[in-house]
């Protein structure tokens, strides 16, 4: 542990605010600090609450940090690193200007090559660091919403396999929280999954239909700003038989994963980027094509050729580009 807090220059300060809060800028989802029985006993939650309350008590209270997160590391997976524990102020989220408290972890150190002019040649320093902007987990603690556990944003390069939950479940003791880009994201993958998956097995639908589906529906999210679900569902499916059949598919859904309905919630654009990565509009024939379909499935027409024996489809368009 170090003997006292560590005072930054303005040049410092700057330059390792812009790399560690640079960190959470592809964090969307939200969390909050949780407990079975009450969150005082939340020990992480405890010791931000006096640390908001009580800037000077910043040393002692990352001292205790530091203890909690080595006494939950226990298994022989998690690697050893060094942490680091900030107040920021002014940060802005959500037309909002906060104070938060970062926690970050560096498991890796880099070699470094330090070039020192001297007064007729160079001087070559080899030196081993962190490099701020790929440490390895951290969480920012937002100043908001104290009695709910607050608002919290997580990131954790190496957050796959059993031991890696650590961070987020025994150190942090959080849970996530609902938003826009949860609700966005949850809906879209329930509809992916009921038109690849439950779909084929109900109806007669062949895959040009099934494309042309999930690309209205992504299309929906992308040119409305609020979700309606009578209105994404006369947009989108159009027939009664298929609205129906969705309705029995996110029901079941929604019970099998404990989700709350969702009739109408904000539309989260980073949400819908993100979800378009896996809403695949390709038609792969065997090996040989692959066709992307973006458009009217109007202009794209399946048929079977008797002399070859095989099936095909026929491609109408104006001009090739």
């Amino acid at each position: 542990m170090s003997k006292r807090e560590q005072e930054l220059d303005s040049d410092m300060k700057v330059k390792m605010t812009e790399a560690l809060l640079g960190r959470f800028s592809n964090c969307h989802e939200r969390y909050a600090f949780h407990h079975s029985s009450s969150l005082e006993y939340n020990e992480v939650y405890s010791y931000v609450r006096e640390l908001f309350s009580d800037g000077r008590a910043i040393y002692d209270l990352s001292v205790k940090i530091a203890r909690h997160l080595f006494e939950v590391s226990a298994h022989p997976k998690i690697k050893p690193g060094e942490v680091y524990v900030g107040t920021f102020s002014g940060v802005e989220d959500d037309a909002a200007v906060l104070e938060a408290v970062g926690i970050f972890k560096a498991e890796t150190r880099s070699l470094f090559a330090d070039v020192v002019p001297g007064d007729d040649d160079l001087d070559l320093q080899l030196k081993e660091g962190v490099e701020l902007s790929r440490i390895d987990k951290g969480c920012l603690i937002l100043n908001r919403g104290e009695e709910q556990g607050y608002e919290l944003l997580i990131f954790d390069s190496n957050g796959k396999g059993e031991e890696a939950q650590y961070w987020k479940d025994k150190f942090l003791g959080v849970l996530i929280r609902q938003n826009e880009f949860l609700q966005t994201q949850g809906f879209l993958t329930l509809t992916k999954n009921f038109v690849t998956q439950q779909l084929p097995g109900e109806f007669d639908v062949s895959k040009t239909e099934q494309i042309d589906i999930l690309n209205r529906s992504m299309d929906y999210f992308k040119t409305h700003g609020n979700f309606d679900r009578n209105e994404f569902e006369t947009e989108v499916l159009h027939h009664d038989d298929l609205i129906q059949s969705f309705r029995s598919y996110d029901e079941q859904y929604r019970k099998n994963h404990e989700l709350d309905p969702m009739e109408s919630f904000e539309i989260s654009p980073h949400a819908v980027k993100r979800q378009a990565r896996v809403f695949k509009s390709v038609l792969k024939l065997d090996k040989n094509f692959h066709i992307y379909i973006h458009g009217d499935r109007e202009l794209i027409e399946k048929g079977y050729d008797e002399a070859m024996g095989k099936h095909f489809y026929k491609i109408y368009f104006d001009h090739e580009v």
